[in-house]
């Protein structure tokens, strides 16, 4: 997830279904590293820059209007205040850029693009410093976000850093040296449709400026090196079109592409009150992943989030999630524990305790027919979580609990 903003409940998903495959498949016997991609680089993180930078001027009482398609969610100016209180005047320019107020959308994009180069020329040398600020300021409230979803990464991998070590330029290089890179335009294209491509691909624009593809074949390259057998990228559903490319770049190189397995995850719809809730990401209109955790707690929200296969829509529901009824699967698995619980509490109370007894001693007692059900059903268990992790698909062990906790409370009663 890009670092322009908090996490929202789309990210979840994502979040939610990565980390429970990294588990299986450790549970399954695989060594497993966690990485966190982070695309700190490119035009987004210039239209965050400029946003808060616009932000920034406005507390310091400057009048200058935010374009309508920058970033407008009230974190811009949370961040933007914290600049001001931290930095006080350092980033107030000697002349405040003019921008022109357009109503046209190609119209708006170009102003934009325009905002931003004004603001890199008035921060001039501390356009980088404001840049880093804005987005270690996010980073910080993603990280923070995830650790309270549960989720944690052994590695953040910087964008930026790739451009820093000149991975990316001897990328680029070393597609050069083996001809798959041709001129056109004043551009270097990538002749990807050698390797299955619909169509080659820019990787440098003809204003020398790198693409988020020349990116994407410099991380993978790095992250090839590494050593890893097997190289497992979560994208979200509209990043379809990419995986041809990257394919195709991976192969340019000389790494096996069979190593890649990229998993899409669809996006999830969050419903209140039987209506949807309206999401936009640069407008600002969205329910962040902190506030979700908030009003229904980290184990609902995962649950539900990891109750259907990644490739299919889902259709998040606030009311059932924090029902507290058999109709809500989280509830039903939580109250099976709540009542095995009570079971011990009981054994207590009465003053016995659990004897250890061999298998054909406690098989004498286990004999009624729901029982052995339950016998059965457990036994599934270590197949089905080696299943799972094989074929990506988390939502097994939850349809599995659902079904174990039926064949309990059904004992039970």
């Amino acid at each position: 997830a890009n670092p322009t903003g908090p996490l929202h409940v789309g990210h979840g998903r994502g979040a939610a279904y990565g980390d429970a495959i990294a588990g299986l498949l450790e549970a399954a016997g695989a060594r497993v590293s966690r990485e966190y991609y982070v695309n700190d680089a490119g035009r987004q993180m210039d239209i965050l820059t400029l946003s808060v930078w616009i932000r920034y001027l406005q507390e310091n009482k400057i009048a200058i209007a935010l374009p309508p398609n920058a970033y407008q969610g009230g974190y811009i100016i949370d961040i933007a205040k914290a600049l001001a209180s931290e930095h006080g005047d350092a980033f107030m320019p000697q002349q405040i850029p003019a921008l022109e107020a357009v109503s046209d959308e190609q119209a708006l994009e170009t102003a934009l693009d325009e905002a931003i180069a004004a603001c890199r020329e008035a921060l001039a040398g501390h356009y980088k410093t404001v840049a880093k600020y804005v987005c270690d300021a996010v980073l910080v409230g993603i990280k923070r976000d995830l650790t309270s979803f549960r989720v944690e990464f052994d590695n953040w991998f910087s964008e930026n850093a790739l451009v820093a070590s000149g991975a990316l330029e001897d990328a680029v290089s070393r597609l050069e040296s083996e001809q798959h890179i041709y001129l056109k335009d004043g551009a270097k294209w990538f002749k990807s449709t050698d390797f299955g491509d619909e169509k080659d691909r820019v990787v440098v624009r003809e204003n020398g400026l790198s693409t988020y593809f020349a990116s994407d074949i410099a991380y993978h390259a790095e992250k090839a090196s590494r050593g890893f057998s097997q190289l497992i990228n979560i994208w979200g559903a509209d990043h379809h079109g990419y995986i041809a490319r990257v394919r195709a770049a991976m192969s340019a190189l000389g790494i096996d592409e069979q190593q890649l397995e990229i998993i899409l995850v669809q996006f999830a719809a969050l419903f209140r009150d039987g209506e949807k809730v309206a999401m936009s990401t640069r407008s600002g209109e969205f329910v962040t992943l902190k506030e979700l955790i908030d009003e229904v707690g980290s184990d609902a929200a995962r649950f539900f989030y990891l109750s259907r296969r990644a490739d299919q829509h889902l259709d998040f529901d606030l009311d059932l999630a924090k029902s507290k009824s058999n109709e809500n699967p989280v509830y039903y698995v939580q109250y099976a524990h709540a009542r095995i619980c009570s079971v011990f509490d009981q054994l207590k109370e009465k003053g016995l305790a659990l004897e250890t007894a061999s298998s054909d001693t406690a098989a004498e007692f286990l004999n009624s027919d729901k029982e052995k059900v339950l016998l059965s059903t457990l036994a599934k268990f270590p197949d089905l979580v080696l299943a799972a992790a094989k074929s990506r698909e988390p939502h097994v062990v939850t349809n599995y609990l659902r079904e174990l906790a039926g064949e309990f409370h059904a004992y039970y009663n």
